[in-house]
């Protein structure tokens, strides 16, 4: 009795083993009929978007390190990191002790070089008046001279006339004579007066000459001052933006080396942030850099905050790509829009989808329906008879999946996609993003764009 129910069910067993069989190779024989023959799809309207997926790092608007002119000891170091400032607030104070000393050293030697001007003008002005008098005098006595001379010669003229009648002296004679030769003398001595008056007003010169030089050392020590008393301010470090302090590289008491004169750069003091605008910077493949153009809608996140989707725009495509393990990326900058891009903090990495195409209520069929020889691309037709037409098409954007249609194409028409589906030689493979491997995704015809 064992025996015999044993026996049957092993025949039952066996049975639904062949029905099993039997069905899975009606199913396949079914399946390839069905494979074998073309699919029919209509052309229909709808919208179209292409999304490059990405990613980037967050940085703000301006990034400024701050490092001090001047060289000293920290004194006063009011900030800390992540606190907020405002243009013209107090940041690093060093000790201003060197600084002022040097400022009066330089307002004493601004004074000395004053006075010695002064000095020199007052010398000139008396030199001048000296001068002016002796030339009146000089002047004088050339006319007296002149004047004496001929009155001289005169009565020498008329003594010697008298004498060769022998109605005056010897003695007279040689009195008029002498007289005549004292006239000359003291003529000559005027005429030499003259020239001495001309050789002091050659000194006057070059008492001019020392006013200049004394006034260019005026212009001299005021400089030394100026710069002085610029030293003694940039001992007082204030904030050149509104900002966020990033970080601080100092402390008191700590001395630092001048960002000017020092040749190693000088000691970073502290970063500051301009966080008014944020943007990320992010990597684009060369296969995707042709659709990125400026004013694209952009969405981003970040691990940080999963939830968030912050909206941003193409707002620069670089021109010169880098290339990284024979990988060509260019980087595009995206603004981000919206109040909650205080979300975002700099160095961030962020995933960012870019909008690449966005279109609405256009003809659409599927890639695998459009076939392409050379440069031309045609669809096969199914026309309301029956019969199929080969037609030339003009093609628009596609994300991979459908394809727009741009000329040949009415709404309702219907298109055959050729056997096996996969004849016109599109094909959407894996790109390279930045070092990583990805898909994109794409929406079925008649979705809307990924928002």
């Amino acid at each position: 009795m064992k025996k015999t129910v044993l026996i049957l069910v092993v025949l039952l067993a066996a049975s639904l083993i062949v029905w099993r069989l039997l069905a899975v190779q009606a199913t396949s024989e079914n399946t390839s009929a069905t494979s074998a023959q073309p699919q029919l799809v209509p052309v229909k309207r709808g919208p179209l978007s292409v999304v490059i997926d990405t990613t980037g790092r967050v940085v703000p608007d301006l990034e400024v390190e701050i490092k001090c002119k001047a060289s000293g000891e920290v004194i006063k170091l009011p900030v800390d990191v992540s606190e907020t400032v405002k243009k013209g607030d107090l940041l690093v104070q060093l000790d201003p002790e060197n600084e002022e000393r040097s400022v009066k050293r330089a307002e004493v030697a601004l004074a000395v070089s004053q006075a010695r001007w002064a000095q020199a003008k007052l010398d000139l002005e008396f030199a001048e008046r000296s001068i002016e008098a002796e030339r009146i005098r000089v002047r004088a006595s050339l006319q007296s001279a002149k004047v004496k001379e001929k009155d001289a010669e005169a009565k020498l003229e008329r003594v010697r006339h008298l004498s060769e009648r022998k109605m005056v002296s010897r003695e007279e004679l040689d009195s008029a004579q002498t007289v005549l030769a004292q006239t000359v003398a003291d003529l000559e001595n005027a005429g030499a007066r003259a020239k001495d008056l001309e050789a002091q007003e050659l000194q006057l010169q070059s008492r001019r000459q020392d006013i200049l030089i004394a006034e260019a050392q005026v212009e001299s020590d005021k400089l030394s001052l100026s710069d002085a008393k610029q030293r003694l301010a940039d001992t007082t470090v204030v904030a050149p933006i509104d900002g966020i302090v990033a970080s601080r590289n100092v402390q008191n008491g700590q001395i630092i080396a001048s960002g000017i004169s020092n040749v190693g750069g000088g000691t970073p003091v502290m970063t500051l942030l301009d966080l008014s605008r944020v943007f990320v910077l992010a990597s684009v493949d060369e296969s995707d850099i042709g659709r990125i153009e400026t004013g694209q809608r952009a969405r981003v996140t970040v691990d940080a905050h999963p939830d968030a989707f912050l909206a941003g725009e193409v707002i620069r495509v670089a021109t010169k790509g880098t290339s990284t393990s024979n990988v060509v990326t260019f980087e595009v900058k995206v603004e981000i829009k919206g109040p909650n891009r205080g979300l975002l903090k700099p160095e961030m990495t962020a995933n960012v989808e870019i909008m690449a195409v966005e279109k609405e209520d256009i003809l659409l069929v599927p890639v695998t329906a459009v076939e392409r020889r050379r440069r031309e691309r045609f669809v096969t037709v199914l026309k309301p008879d029956g019969l199929q037409e080969v037609r030339t098409v003009q093609t628009g954007a596609s994300d991979g999946e459908v394809m727009e249609i741009v000329k040949g194409l009415s709404e309702g028409e219907t298109v055959l996609i050729p056997k096996g589906g996969g004849q016109g030689r599109w094909r959407v493979g894996d790109q390279e993003d930045g070092g990583r491997r990805r898909s994109p995704r794409m929406p079925m015809m008649g979705r809307g764009p990924r928002r």
